[in-house]
């Protein structure tokens, strides 16, 4: 429950209560957010998104301790007439609608790139036309490929840090051809960060910008048939999950070479506080919030969940865990990849102190356990009728 006690933000001042409008505040990150700011704060919270799925457990009952500092409103961000009511009775509005699903990007390009781009146009007109702040959130993909990918293979190079690690400053975006559609997303991304730039560059727009590397925990993406769409593809950890819980061969898209670094959900979440509570500190800034301690192979990533999730359910891992699969068998035509991700931590701890504590092997023992207890049933429900039918 929130304290009532006065919170006060990095500087010592103290902290007025907010009313927040929160675009995509059903999805996985918008949940969490959600439940930090209600349990912790005394912040208000306009949650628009078009299903609620994620929050119905914050919106009812009544009795609940925050009753009155939520309200549900179903919205579809393209066409809804009310949404510039809405950001104008807030004091920030937090963008996290998107499509961020990698099997989307090259198979579903033009809604890639209107959900990214065009779908994010209002709200960015609205916050610079009625002076109000604005939380966007982006993608570590707006980097695209590093620079170290270019380099021969047995390059020294390889090895320095200036060749890879990805800084908000610093680091050019670098992306594949136009006919590989898989960096639609990247690409839209980024031209929407430069509008906010600008805005906050010429018609003084008060904007944070954040990047997430690989959010993960409980209620992220989707399971297949379960609560998602049959034939979707999720993310890598959903996928891996889904394959986990079903007892089938992880599928490891080009021999899962990339590397990727992940980072807790709820480590994450403390850094978005952060940045809501102290704007004289995260105005104008892009910030990277990743974990670069935990970097690992996507192979690496299939064997550590393997062993996790035979702890977390007591099932012996299958004799062949992994099975390999090409981008193009797995993804369809105009599939593409960065070669790592490791984030530069220097802004986000200079400027908000924030350092990520969850290693990786306690973010999947607590993503898979919620995983194991909430999908086990309903995923040898739906197998068996598939069966029967």
């Amino acid at each position: 429950m929130a304290s009532s006690v006065v919170r006060v933000d990095l500087d010592g001042n103290p902290i007025n209560p907010l009313t927040i409008c929160m675009i995509g505040a059903g999805g996985f990150i918008g949940s969490h957010l959600c439940e930090k700011i209600l349990n912790e704060t005394q912040h208000k919270i306009l949650a628009l998104d078009v299903y609620n799925d994620k929050i119905k457990h914050l919106l009812e009952p009544d009795s609940l301790p925050w009753a009155g500092r939520i309200q549900f409103h179903r919205i579809n961000i393209k066409h809804d007439s009310r949404l510039e009511g809405l950001i104008k009775m807030s004091d920030l509005t937090i963008n996290l609608a998107a499509i961020c699903t990698p099997a989307d990007y090259n198979t579903r390009p033009l809604d890639t790139i209107y959900s990214n781009f065009i779908d994010a146009l209002p709200v960015v007109k609205y916050c610079s036309e009625n002076g109000k702040r604005l939380i966007h959130f982006s993608t570590c993909e707006v980097y695209g490929k590093t620079i170290g990918s270019f380099l021969p293979k047995d390059s020294p190079l390889r090895q320095d840090p200036a060749y890879y690690v990805l800084k908000e400053d610093a680091s050019p975006c670098i992306f594949g051809s136009i006919e590989k559609q898989r960096w639609s997303y990247a690409c839209a991304k980024q031209l929407i960060e430069r509008l906010v730039y600008a805005e906050g560059a010429e018609n003084g727009l008060e904007f944070t910008i954040v990047r997430p590397f690989n959010w993960i925990g409980p209620r992220m993406d989707f399971i297949p048939g379960v609560d998602g769409p049959s034939e979707g593809v999720p993310r890598v950890l959903a996928c891996f999950s889904n394959a986990l819980l079903r007892r089938e061969p992880l599928k490891l898209v080009d021999g899962g070479e990339s590397q990727r670094t992940f980072v807790y959900i709820k480590d994450a979440i403390e850094a978005v506080l952060l940045m809501i509570e102290n704007p004289s500190r995260a105005n104008g800034h892009i910030f990277n919030v990743g974990n670069p301690n935990n970097e690992v192979t996507v192979r690496q990533l299939a064997e550590m969940m393997t062993a996790v999730y035979a702890n977390v359910s007591g099932e012996p891992a299958l004799e062949e865990p992994t099975v390999d699969v090409s981008s193009k068998e797995f993804y369809g035509e105009g599939y593409d990849d960065s070669d790592k991700r490791i984030p530069d931590m220097t802004i986000i701890n200079r400027q908000l102190g924030w350092n990520p504590k969850t290693s990786l092997w306690d973010l999947l023992d607590s993503t898979l356990t919620y995983q194991h207890k909430t999908y086990a049933e309903a995923i040898k429900k739906v197998m068996s009728q598939s069966t029967t039918s």
